[in-house]
């Protein structure tokens, strides 16, 4: 049982994947299992409605009689310690504005639009883009040969030219001195 929501089988079999259980990416191993779980989950493009808890209240603002009559204002609430959330992103996510410290989960509302269904949508596609930011963030990236040998490359000009400049510099320290260098 999670604080506040219910366990069910909803949960269990999402079609999101599932990240792999590490709390930190420490080893090349878990980063590429990671990288893998990231291009899996942005593929998904959104999160399922059944893996959040949605609720519907009247917006605010300009929209006549609809505002008055229609819920189309949209609060997503995701606990933070669901299957499909990964660990190492917990982190990252309890700094987001989005984080609800009292209930450990995020909270995220959307009144953009005077479409409830719109409102879901969009709401959904924001909590997906915060956890796919919050995880890639923490992802190392590896470096391919050619990155490497640019770097390389950049080494080499800079040592270039701290050694001119540095020939430069003593050739004018040797040009005022009255001694005779030849």
């Amino acid at each position: 049982m999670m604080q506040g929501f219910p366990l069910s089988r909803r949960f269990l079999h999402s079609t999101l994947p599932s990240p792999p259980l590490v709390s930190s990416l420490t080893t090349s191993e878990h980063a590429r299992d990671a990288r893998r779980w990231l291009t899996q989950f942005r593929e998904a493009g959104t999160v399922p409605k059944h893996l959040v808890e949605l609720t519907f209240s009247r917006s605010s603002g300009p929209g006549g009689q609809n505002v008055n009559r229609v819920a189309t204002k949209v609060t997503a609430r995701c606990p933070l310690n669901v299957p499909w959330i990964p660990l190492w992103a917990h982190e990252c996510l309890m700094r987001s504005p989005y984080y609800v410290k009292s209930s450990d989960s995020l909270l995220i509302t959307s009144s953009a639009s005077r479409s409830q269904a719109l409102n879901v949508d969009d709401t959904l596609a924001k909590l997906h883009h915060l956890v796919t930011n919050c995880a890639s963030r923490l992802i190392p990236t590896s470096t391919t040969k050619e990155q490497r040998q640019h770097v390389v490359a950049l080494q080499k000009t800079e040592a270039q030219r701290r050694m001119k400049q540095k020939n430069h510099r003593s050739a004018v320290k040797r040009s005022r001195s009255r001694k005779d260098w030849d």
